[in-house]
Order: structure tokens, then C-alpha cells, then sequence
């Protein structure tokens, strides 16, 4: 098992944010960015930011990218762009019924997909 990397935080990693960091990274793999990918991949193992397993005896454990993607089979390379394409629909359908939006992440203002049910911005 890698040691964590001296300078990262020893702070626990929410697991949003942990499977989060692996989907980035799967994504990456799939793309042009291959050495974009085994560089996050590395750094995500030194500093043990990827979701933890478990074992038989319901002991956390480190797991490595490669021992995620081969448990994680129904994630696809994709699977994070999947999740973007739809987070825009549905926040119009539940907040923001009968006013079109731009489809975009970088959206400001009213196009914000930040925006509350209230109008207010997160």
C-alpha cells in the first residue's frame, strides 16, 4: 500500500468527493488525456483519496484505481459525463418549470445550475 503523500491532508475524504476523484479519473482514462489520467491516478493512490473497500470482516481498506475499475464494472468511462447531461433537465423540471435555460455548466444568474427553488444561488 502507498504511503499517503507527506504533504496531503489527513482529513477523512467524504465519499462524494472520494468517488467523485474516481470518476474524474476514470473519464480521463478514456479520452485523449491519458497521461493526464495515470498522473490523477497516482496521486489519488499516494494520497488514498479513492473509495475505500471493504474486507469479509467489514474492515476499511485502500484500494487501487485498477481494483476499483474492476469492481466497479457498471460505471462506464462516460459515466460521469452521463451524470452531467442529465443534472440539467432534471433541475428544470424540478425547480425551474416553464423557463428555458442555456445548457451549459458555466451558466450565470437565472442559467445557474447552482440556483435554488427559492432563486437564490448555493
Amino acid at each position: 500500500t502507498p504511503e499517503p503523500n507527506p504533504g496531503s491532508s489527513t482529513r477523512p475524504v467524504p465519499i462524494a468527493e472520494s468517488e467523485l476523484y474516481f470518476l474524474i479519473a476514470r473519464y480521463l482514462s478514456a479520452g485523449p488525456r491519458q497521461r493526464g489520467a495515470q498522473v490523477l491516478v497516482q496521486e489519488l493512490e499516494q494520497c488514498q483519496l479513492l473509495p475505500k473497500g471493504l474486507d469479509w470482516e467489514g474492515n476499511e481498506h485502500n484500494r487501487s484505481y485498477e481494483e476499483l475499475v474492476l469492481s466497479s464494472k457498471h460505471v462506464a468511462p462516460d459515466h460521469l459525463l452521463q451524470i452531467c447531461q442529465r443534472i440539467g433537465p432534471m433541475l428544470d423540471e424540478e425547480i425551474m418549470a416553464g423557463i428555458s435555460r442555456v445548457a451549459s455548466f458555466f451558466g450565470a444568474g437565472r442559467q445557474s445550475l447552482l440556483l435554488t427553488a427559492k432563486g437564490n444561488l448555493i
